[in-house]
């Protein structure tokens, strides 16, 4: 392509525009016209050609585009005809000053309840508990302290900085045995899983077992990496071992300290159990301490990685203590599988942030996180005591399960508030965002028996005063 005459104002703005205009040029003699009307439109309507913008002379831009005089000389007229571009005499064509490029929009997909009047969808914790000055001071220091070298890329596992004080944080209130040579840091529970995913497919595993009911988020996240997952199913003390055993895997998903979504804790025995299985078929436990810290009515249940640490990967993250857009966890391995898994989290992105990370690694080492786990543990306790009151003022004769930690609970109805898909309909109609305890199982429910209507309900992010009325809300739907 030709010179774009030199000294136009714009002139690095209309070379560029004038690569859009190539295609045009090359279309079909019948249709070249309008082609070329319709490359230098866009080209104002998008802001590639800017308000002011001086553009060639007709004979210069038919010369780089390879194109009759005339073919220009009409698009120019027909868009000034239109308003996009404005002319004088002996002063040359230009974009005109009114045309304004269309705004690009960005939508936002992130997973939220749009217009709920009460939100009892678990999962998320109360935002507002994020604890904004402490955080920014953390991130002053680190800015103020951090080596130069340290903004390079990180060892993938995390920097050692982190990793230390994430074992000491693990071994004292999870009762993790905490190699910081094993941990690697990642980006929340769902990096974690998908990097054991990739791990499994490489050591010729296609399948993993998953709890049933379950976090529905597994399958797409075990997919991705070419793994599917078998439903097993969940009695009252864990994982049920006959299942477990027919099922020919060797590798199975728990969240033993505090079922999700039943709120179970894995009994003594279960847990023997099911590491006694994982030895048998030379397998791996993976376990999920999703809200391992939040423990109310009981003593904090360990981790099962801490009776087996040969067998059993451990994963947790801030996402339930901090908030989830921080986007930050920690996954332990058995160490015969620590190679892969890091060389995975290599080629995946080169390491977790490393200002984040000794930001985090701040926090730890200033007992900042330990505050915000005691700040939260008050908060959270008042809020379930607030659920269970408002659900036995509300709702006479439900039965309430799971409360004795966690962010959730199980409400079990009468059955006078059924059948379910009625209940769902109404209480949605009203405005109460809420999900049923069958939305979380992988196989087909069976019949609605005399347990009535069964739900899940998470309180963590709704205050107290707004936990009563939603919960008023949804017995006046369920009952008008």
């Amino acid at each position: 392509m030709g010179p774009t005459p030199s000294g136009d104002p714009g002139e690095g703005p209309a070379s560029a525009a004038w690569e859009l205009l190539l295609p045009a040029a090359s279309a079909p003699a019948r249709t070249r016209g309008r082609s070329l009307q319709a490359a230098l439109r866009e080209a104002v309507r998008s802001g590639r050609l800017a308000p002011g913008t001086r553009l060639p002379s007709s004979r210069d831009l038919a010369a780089d585009l390879g194109v009759s005089r005339g073919l220009v000389t009409e698009a120019y007229e027909q868009l000034t005809a239109e308003g996009y571009l404005r002319s004088g005499r002996g002063s040359g064509t230009w974009v005109g000053a009114a045309v304004r490029a269309a705004e690009p929009r960005a939508h936002d997909l992130a997973p939220r309840s749009p217009g709920a009047r009460a939100d009892f969808v678990p999962g998320t914790p109360d935002l507002a508990l994020f604890p904004r000055a402490a955080w920014a001071a953390a991130h002053r220091g680190v800015l103020a302290d951090l080596p130069h070298r340290e903004l390079g890329y990180p060892d993938p596992r995390g920097l050692p900085r982190l990793r230390t004080a994430l074992a000491e944080l693990l071994a004292r209130r999870r009762g993790v045995v905490a190699d910081p040579e094993r941990i690697v840091v990642v980006s929340g529970v769902a990096q974690a899983t998908t990097l054991l995913g990739f791990a499994l497919h490489g050591r010729g595993m296609r399948a993993v077992g998953v709890e049933d009911p379950g976090s529905p988020q597994h399958d797409a996240l075990y997919a991705s990496a070419g793994v599917a997952v078998v439903p097993l199913p969940v009695d009252d003390e864990g994982v049920a071992p006959e299942p477990l055993r027919a099922s020919g895997v060797r590798a199975v998903v728990t969240t033993p300290a505090h079922q999700f979504p039943t709120g179970i804790a894995y009994s003594a025995r279960r847990r023997t159990e099911l590491l006694d299985w994982a030895r048998s078929v030379d397998g791996i436990v993976l376990e999920d301490d999703y809200d391992g810290d939040f423990r109310y009515d009981r003593a904090p249940v360990g981790a099962l990685q801490g009776l087996d640490p040969d067998h059993v990967a451990y994963t947790g993250s801030v996402s339930k203590s901090l908030v989830p857009g921080l986007r930050l966890g920690w996954l332990l391995v058995p160490e015969s599988w620590s190679a892969e898994v890091v060389e995975r989290k290599r080629t995946m992105d080169l390491g977790h942030p490393s200002l984040d990370q000794a930001l985090f690694a701040r926090f730890l080492e200033r007992g900042d996180y330990d505050r915000q786990l005691r700040r939260c543990q008050r908060a959270y306790r008042d809020r379930r005591d607030a659920l269970v009151a408002a659900l036995d003022a509300h709702f006479p004769g439900a039965q309430v399960s799971g409360i004795a930690a966690g962010l959730h609970v199980i409400a079990t109805l009468p059955r006078r508030y059924g059948p379910e898909e009625r209940f769902l309909a109404r209480v949605a109609a009203a405005g109460v965002a809420v999900r049923p305890l069958s939305a979380y199982a992988h196989t087909p429910a069976a019949p609605e028996g005399s347990e009535g209507v069964r739900l899940v309900l998470g309180y963590a992010h709704v205050p107290p005063a707004r936990i009563a009325a939603g919960v008023r809300l949804m017995a006046e739907a369920a009952t008008g």
